[in-house]
């Protein structure tokens, strides 16, 4: 199953990837014709010879001729068609991943830094003329937490996940310079055989997974690849600072990983009390486990006897003092630094055992243990013991890059929690539980009809009223109850660790009083305390904006907040500091592309300035998902893209479904990705200060008044025209009908439902952003990522000065370059004379499609008009290539599906099961195919 021209000179494509390519094809080939026979491989290769045909004759005709091919099928024969093409996009997945990794190898060994390395950006610091002090202080404000949440966006089985990770392991170790003949042939086999199994192992789940299992998923990576590049980033930046300064100074940990699984209970009632407790005990066993695995290795590093060094006298009071208070320590051992790595051992295993026994660690007792237990502050500090008295006697080349410093980098990024988890609930259920809790206590059963100033008063007035609300034995509705108990589990966790919680976020924050609420249910639970010495608070409150509307209005209520009295005492007790979450999802499905972006920018501008204005310390938490639909895109180029009020040296962005796999399932990617993340943060933080230390004028083109109000126009255009096709009556119908949307919120991939809706009944405003932009992947239309620029830049390049005005800021302004080449990434991905064949499902679908195709050439045209290229990716020729390589296998998958639909439509219900089951073959194959679900 491959081509026979697949070579370096013909494809565009490097000579190593063909060979991969062709390898793995040949491979699936020759499965194909054993387990299905040779009348199926050469059905697979009719069909991706009609679709290769029409892309390259320029005619339907050839794909019309594979519908009709396929329309003659019986469902065995498609069944494994979907998975013959479905294999071939896992295994071309694969290679493609190898020869990212293959290409970052080579360019490491080069004697220049590697591009968008963290010792490229510490190399420009210093090539700026940055000194070792500012560098250092840099790296001391810097705060980089990537979020891993369980949006349903994976459509792949872990068993799935883990045979694709032995074929890309089996790659890697087939070309190896030194492989032997004997390895090159038994690695062959072991290629063939994981291939084969692939082609066997159900793509599809047979139920769907629990939250608990989400849970699992996130600690697979968070324990894999995860633990492991948090040190190699650290050594990165401590390689640079010596090569570039001469420095050996300690950095401390930058990175830390946050978790919304088991905790993000918005929308999804499958996220309990219960759940988000056993998700917190599941971290803490995972964490212990691991920092008993990195003791073992160090005990077994540490074999330095007293007889030949001497001990230094901090590491000698403690061995004393352990002597003392353990009998079974017996005489002195000759290897003092052993026995201390063995009283960590036991100390985390002590813990584990706790952990273990729930009759120990639960609701009631978690005060009493926590206030025995060994903590990690004491874990990190017998840590640092070891190192210093390491360095005092000689080694410091030991204690700074032996096991010693992995130990404790992994100590304090990780601590007993391994990432901590969000609270993430609706601000309607907050108002729900609060309206009840205040009528349980007698204090007003009209909360719920009140207006805003009426709402802020009462809950001032309860937040600094230090009795508790709830009355013994109140009967309050599940709900509330629910939203109580969830509180109840932040505080048992903050007991145990008080980093195991990270923040309570607000989904759809409209208002001072959706802030307030939730501070009123965790008081209930002793985590807000107002006494004379002021106000206590253990949790920190972020709003999250997520509607156009939101976001133009988020620094306006921010205002708000901060010069609410308590509130601001409230920020008061946490530091001074307000975390602020941005959506991506909604608000492109809200506004349209355009809209969202210029929205976003602008509200990350104006966040900035006001968190100045009022003194406060803030981090931005950018809820971006997979698709540039939903954000996604390069994080690296996001950053560098954000605007300079932004940047402070802290963020967080969220790492959602696929997105995870695809970066962190290997570990050289996963080591890539976050040193782009890394370097793009320095970089971006340094040239802020340097803008703001010279209060320096706007310069930048994206900076100037012209040029605000040109995205402006572009903006309010684009939105306009998208709500047109949104708001057409025709356009639901057509969605509903044309798209697999049915059999996506049907697809067992994730506990959340696809709707904020309970029952069967959905529409536009509750169906979730990922099941939106999934659908319209699916089809090749991939609206989302585009929709609206046409007409919004055809006016404005009807304009000779505004036209030129464009073409200067996307040489010049990295934010509208990233927009502009986001959206000509994702209509070179789009398809629509495949997406013409799903219109014609429907008789009345020329109409939708007619204006989907008609805005589409006006982008096409007007993007190619400001690049100043000849065609769509001209600037990205390899990312075009593999879309042009992929296209007559995906083609196929699509018209599988399409006549899946067809005949899925046509048939009794009690004949759509089999059906079905192929339906949800095809969208996990167009997933792959595409690299993208929602």
């Amino acid at each position: 199953m491959h081509d026979t021209d697949t070579t370096a000179e013909g494809t565009g494509i490097s000579a190593p990837l063909s060979e991969n390519v062709n390898l793995l094809g040949s491979l699936l080939g020759r499965i194909i014709a054993d387990q299905a026979g040779a009348a199926t491989l050469e059905l697979v290769e009719e069909l991706r010879l009609l679709c290769k045909r029409a892309h390259a004759e320029g005619s339907d005709e050839p794909r019309l001729e594979a519908e009709r091919r396929i329309r003659g099928l019986d469902l065995d024969s498609m069944r494994w068609l979907l998975r013959a093409f479905s294999a071939f996009f896992h295994l071309v997945n694969q290679a493609e991943k190898q020869e990212i990794l293959r290409v970052n190898r080579e360019r490491s060994c080069g004697a220049a830094a590697r591009p968008e390395s963290i010792d490229d950006a510490i190399g420009r610091l210093r090539a700026e003329g940055r000194s070792l002090g500012y560098v250092l202080d840099l790296l001391a404000r810097l705060d980089l937490q990537p979020t891993l949440t369980a949006h349903p966006t994976e459509a792949r089985r872990r068993s799935v996940l883990q045979k694709q990770r032995r074929i890309a392991e089996l790659l890697s170790e087939l070309r190896r310079p030194d492989a032997t003949a004997g390895e090159v042939e038994a690695g062959g086999h072991a290629l063939h055989n994981q291939i084969a199994l692939l082609m066997v192992t159900d793509d599809v789940r047979s139920e769907r997974p629990t939250v608990l299992d989400e849970v699992e998923q996130g600690l697979y990576f968070l324990q894999g690849s995860i633990w492991d590049v948090a040190f190699l980033i650290h050594s990165d930046v401590q390689r640079a600072l010596d090569q570039h300064y001469g420095s050996d100074a300690d950095v401390p940990p930058f990175l830390r990983w946050r978790s919304w699984i088991g905790s993000d209970r918005d929308g999804n009632p499958n996220v309990t009390a219960d759940v988000t407790r056993s998700t917190l005990a599941r971290h803490r066993r995972a964490a212990l486990e691991l920092h008993l695995r990195e003791l073992h290795e160090l005990r077994e590093e540490l074999s330095i006897s007293d007889r030949l060094l001497p001990v230094p006298a901090p590491l000698d009071a403690v061995l004393d003092a352990d002597a003392q208070n353990d009998d079974s320590a017996g005489g002195r051992r000759r290897e003092p630094y052993r026995r201390l790595a063995t009283r960590l051992i036991r100390s985390l295993q002590q813990l584990l055992d706790d952990a273990d026994d729930p009759t120990r660690v639960n609701a009631h007792n978690a005060h009493a243990v926590r206030g025995n237990a060994y903590t990690v502050g004491e874990y990190v500090s017998d840590l640092d013991l070891i190192r210093d008295s390491l360095a005092a006697t000689g080694l410091g080349a030991v204690a700074r890059h032996g096991r010693i410093a992995r130990a404790r980098l992994l100590a304090r990024t990780f601590g007993f929690h391994m990432a901590a988890l969000d609270v993430r609930q609706h601000s309607r259920v907050h108002e729900e539980a609060v309206a009840a809790l205040l009528h349980a206590a007698g204090v007003t059963s009209q909360y719920a009809d009140m207006d805003e100033a009426a709402r802020v008063a009462v809950l001032e007035q309860e937040l600094s009223n230090p009795r508790p609300l709830l009355p013994p034995a109140a009967d309050l509705p599940e709900a509330a109850r629910e939203a109580l108990e969830t509180f109840a589990v932040v505080r048992e966790a903050q007991r145990l660790d008080a980093d195991a919680i990270g923040c309570c976020i607000v989904s759809m924050t409209h208002t001072v009083s959706d802030l307030l609420e939730p501070m009123l249910l965790a008081k209930e639970h002793g985590m807000l305390h107002v006494g004379a010495e002021g106000v206590t608070s253990t949790l920190d409150y972020v709003p999250l904006f997520e509607t156009i509307e939101d976001l133009a209005g988020a620094a306006g209520l921010m205002h708000e907040l901060f010069a609410n009295p308590f509130y601001r005492r409230q920020l008061d007790a946490r530091g001074g500091f307000q975390e602020i979450m941005l959506g991506y999802s909604d608000s492109n499905k809200d506004g349209g592309y355009w809209m969202a972006n210029w929205a976003l920018h602008r509200a990350q501008a104006e966040l900035g300035s006001v968190c100045r204005e009022h003194g406060v310390e803030f981090r931005l938490f950018h809820g971006r998902g997979g698709t540039v639909g939903r954000g996604g895109g390069r994080a690296n180029q996001a950053i560098g893209a954000m605007p300079a009020a932004a940047h402070n040296g802290s963020i967080r962005v969220t790492e959602q479904g696929e997105v995870i796999s695809f970066r962190y399932a290997l570990p050289g990617i996963a080591h890539r990705h976050t040193e782009q993340l890394v370097s793009a943060m320095l970089l971006a933080t340094a040239a802020a200060d340097s803008r703001r230390a010279a209060n320096a004028p706007a310069t930048e083109p994206g900076e100037s008044a012209d040029a605000h109000a040109l995205m402006d126009r572009i903006a309010n255009a684009s939105m306009r025209a998208y709500r047109e096709l949104i708001d057409d009556p025709r356009l639901w119908s057509f969605y509903t009908r044309i798209t697999p949307i049915e059999q996506i919120s049907r697809l067992p991939i994730a506990s959340r439902p696809v709707s904020r809706k309970t029952g069967n009944e959905v529409d536009f405003e509750s169906l979730r952003a990922i099941p939106w932009v999934f659908a319209w992947t699916q089809t090749r239309y991939m609206v989302p990522g585009w929709y609206g620029i046409g007409r919004a830049l055809h006016d404005v390049l009807a304009d000779d000065t505004a036209a030129a005005s464009l073409g200067r800021l996307y040489e010049e302004w990295p934010f509208f370059r990233a927009v502009i080449d986001n959206a000509q990434r994702e209509m070179a991905r789009a398809r629509l004379p495949i997406a013409g064949h799903y219109a014609r499902l429907i008789d009345d679908g020329d109409a939708c499609h007619d204006a989907i195709s008609a805005e589409f050439d006006l982008a096409a045209a007007a993007i190619l008009r400001i690049t100043g290229e000849p065609e769509l990716l001209a600037n990205s020729p390899v990312i075009r290539r593999s879309i042009e390589l992929r296209n007559p296998y995906t083609d196929v998958l699509n018209l599988l599906q399409v006549e899946l639909l067809r005949r899925f439509r046509d048939a009794p219900d009690d004949e759509r099961e089999p059906l079905r089951q192929l339906l949800f073959l095809s969208i996990n194959g167009i997933a792959a195919a595409m690299q993208s679900t929602g």
